[in-house]
């Protein structure tokens, strides 16, 4: 009689548990941008395995660019980049209380989908799968300075399903707990819509600045983002010279 076939799956080689296993603790928020992460010593007694193994997980990390590996000093959990970009992410809350100003963010509406039936945010994203979308206002002073609607890749930041953005911006969240490697801005102007003007609190029609903003973690989308600030309210300022 022919035995029946083992139904489990083989086991993964020890260097991609341990990519994945640490892949997931920075995805989750337990390990941060910034922050450091066991030694290869440490990893190598945890996971009862040769240095060559730890070696090779953490470097595949380094090159997705979720780690940065520094000698002598140790392996960190990548912090944006930011030195190449002529404009950075902006945390709105840190610049509209930098000029003096009460900030305050105000959830409007957030729904799961997926972009296999979403065809907005797979123009976006591209076909990542499921999706939190989130619509937003920030506040100076009380009053509207931008309205924000975002898409997420839920399979990137899994986490961020649960959070309660009621009060706390997505966009200062993700800073604080997702690294990415790679951020393309795109900078227009636009006639505010009927809704978006009502959000605002302009006239239908009017000029508004617009800032689109689209981020990676290697090759993966993290974020899709539009925001459309009431005219006059704000401004992007961008400093830069000639490399030495």
């Amino acid at each position: 009689m022919t035995a029946a076939a083992d139904p489990s799956p083989p086991a993964l080689p020890m260097h991609e548990r341990i990519r994945q296993e640490i892949e997931g603790r920075i995805l989750a928020g337990d390990l941060r941008p910034g922050e450091r992460i066991p030694s290869e010593l440490e990893l190598m007694a945890h996971y009862g395995c040769a240095r060559m193994t730890v070696n090779k997980a953490l470097s595949r990390l380094a090159e997705s660019g979720l780690l940065d590996r520094r000698k002598r000093a140790g392996t960190f959990v990548a912090r944006p980049r930011t030195v190449s970009m002529v404009l950075d992410i902006p945390d709105l809350a840190q610049e509209v209380q930098g000029r003096g100003q009460a900030y305050g963010f105000r959830l409007l509406s957030r729904s799961l989908g997926d972009t296999a039936s979403d065809a907005e945010a797979a123009a976006e994203l591209g076909p990542v799968g499921p999706i939190l979308r989130l619509s937003g206002l920030h506040l100076a002073d009380g009053a509207p300075l931008a309205l924000e609607e975002r898409v997420i890749n839920l399979a990137l930041v899994p986490g961020m399903a649960e959070v309660d953005f009621t009060t706390d911006p997505p966009g200062g969240w993700l800073l604080r707990h997702i690294p990415w490697t790679e951020a393309e801005n795109r900078i227009g102007a636009d006639s505010a819509s009927r809704d978006q003007a009502r959000a605002l609190g302009v006239a239908a029609g009017a000029a508004c600045l617009v800032v689109a903003r689209h981020t990676w973690r290697g090759a993966d989308s993290v974020t899709f983002v539009r925001q459309t600030f009431v005219a006059g309210a704000y401004e992007l300022v961008a400093r830069f010279g000639p490399t030495r």
